[in-house]
């Protein structure tokens, strides 16, 4: 069963096996991946892997990729030696809910599943319950699973609408889409309005499910109710048909243990948990810690932790920006001790550990060569080896709060900190989210008086010998430099 608060790592599927591939000097699938690559993973101490766009993609969608002028400037921004032989195709316009022979098939992935649970590790995958693929066979098949149009929703809206002639019969086609941007050329978009629609992707997800042991839910937000019908109108049946609860309660029923996680934006994390996710994006903290504004971050969690351990923490993704890119090197860092070491999912996306810079279109089947930053994976392997220990998965967390010094007053700013509390194990993390150096004392809630105590800095392995009486008067003082972190775990003399 995952632990509490796990940690996640997200891989591109498709660019890992080519990858692969190119080194061995041979064809690399899910069925033959490496033993030193499934211990290199393993050896990081993540709980669980994503494997990210691991179903059949679409011809029809591969095509779209390749003929949109839009996305050819982005391939070649990310890419400069692109060509057309490198787009495979959306992993989000998907064809068939099997595992795409290119990677190894649904054999290949019943292989590779087996060997990570013989090390420890979970696996994940995608579920895409808003649309499919603009050419998937329920447009014959199942065209009343689909949302449809009108001629003049074709006229009115050619952005959101597609026809084609199905079985001999003209029909209009909605593209999935979201209620703030025109239609995914590439996909057709799910009627949730109609019963047979949610029994059929429920189905889909319960047959998802037999072959991982926890799914990541693409825009799970879309298929709410609420936000259906501000994107398409029309109502419900019945009128007050939720899919989630309905398909998450089946979906547990079968297969207990089983983790959900939703990718959900717009403030609507609460809701989806109450829908029944594990887990949800935590948007509003990567935001904030783009923007580097410590005293917001501290604002967002101070909400309750009931809340918080349901959130998916991360400071990068394959629809984000690279943090290394984005935030710097050293500021990602700072950033990296804040979201990972906070009550919830950790997730950590392939290539974030080496520093890449480049945000890869999902629609590529290669990256450029990039040059790991130095020292920059040690750091993460420091990070993710501190939590493996209990405290962060089965321990109470707490948001501290940081004093300043009398001679200082505003140096304190920058500083978000809290702790970790397992019985008698302590850890009090604090970072410093500002280009400048910061100082100031962390008011700590932990049974410290009437002793002393030795203070191990996990980064460093730096020892200090502080007062129990002090700390707990005064605080833990901290004398942070630019974006620098600490970690500290307790020991009484």
């Amino acid at each position: 069963m995952w632990p509490n608060n796990p940690v996640l790592y997200e891989i591109n599927t498709w660019v890992w096996l080519a990858e692969l591939g190119r080194r061995a000097g041979e064809r690399i699938t899910l069925a033959n991946v490496p033993e030193d690559e499934l211990d290199r993973l393993a050896g990081y101490g993540f709980d669980g892997l994503w494997l990210m766009g691991v179903w059949q993609r679409s011809p029809g969608g591969r095509q779209v990729a390749v003929d949109h002028p839009g996305l050819q400037g982005e391939f070649r921004k990310a890419l400069p030696d692109f060509s057309d032989l490198d787009v495979v195709g959306s992993p989000y316009s998907v064809y068939d809910y099997r595992v795409d022979e290119a990677l190894g098939g649904d054999e290949g992935l019943m292989a590779f599943r087996h060997r990570l649970r013989e090390r420890g590790l979970w696996l994940m995958l995608d579920f895409v319950p808003n649309h499919l693929a603009i050419d998937h066979p329920w447009r014959a098949e199942h065209p009343e699973r689909l949302l449809q149009g009108s001629s003049e929703s074709l006229i009115r809206q050619p952005a959101n609408y597609f026809e084609t002639t199905e079985n001999g019969q003209w029909r209009v086609f909605a593209h999935g889409r979201d209620p703030s941007f025109g239609g995914w050329t590439d996909t057709v978009q799910v009627d949730y309005r109609t019963p047979v629609a949610r029994r059929a992707m429920a189905d889909i997800l319960l047959d998802i499910a037999e072959r991982c042991d926890g799914v990541r839910c693409d825009m799970a937000m879309l298929v709410a109710q609420d936000t259906f019908l501000r994107t398409w109108g029309g109502a419900f049946d019945p009128p007050r048909a939720e899919f989630w609860p309905a398909a998450i309660t089946d979906l547990r029923a079968r297969h207990p243990g089983f983790v959900t996680l939703a990718e959900v934006y717009w403030d609507l994390e609460w809701d989806l948990q109450q829908q029944g996710f594990d887990y949800t994006y935590d948007k509003r903290l990567y935001d904030r810690l783009e923007e580097g504004d410590a005293l917001q971050v501290r604002w967002h969690l101070t909400a309750d932790v009931s809340y918080q351990q349901h959130l998916a923490r991360f400071i990068e993704n394959h629809d984000e920006r690279r943090a290394a890119e984005s935030l710097g090197v050293e500021r990602s860092k700072a950033a990296a001790v804040v979201a990972l070491t906070l009550p919830g999912l950790r997730l950590i996306h392939e290539g974030q550990p080496q520093g890449r810079k480049v945000k890869l279109p999902v629609q590529l089947g290669r990256r450029p060569e990039e040059p790991a930053v130095a020292g920059l994976e040690n750091f993460y392997r420091a990070l993710l080896a501190e939590l493996r220990h209990p405290v962060y998965h089965d321990g109470q967390w707490l948001l501290l709060e940081a004093r300043s010094k009398e001679d200082a007053p505003e140096l304190h700013r920058g500083l978000a900190a809290h702790q970790w509390r397992l019985g008698s194990e302590f850890r009090v993390v604090v970072s410093n989210l500002t280009g400048q150096r910061t100082q100031g004392f962390v008011s700590l809630v932990l049974p410290l008086a009437g002793a002393a105590w030795t203070l191990i800095e996990v980064f460093s392995g730096d020892v200090y010998e502080r007062d129990g009486d002090d700390m707990t008067a005064r605080g833990l003082f901290v004398d942070l430099p630019a974006y620098g972190s600490q970690i500290f775990s307790f020991a009484r003399d």
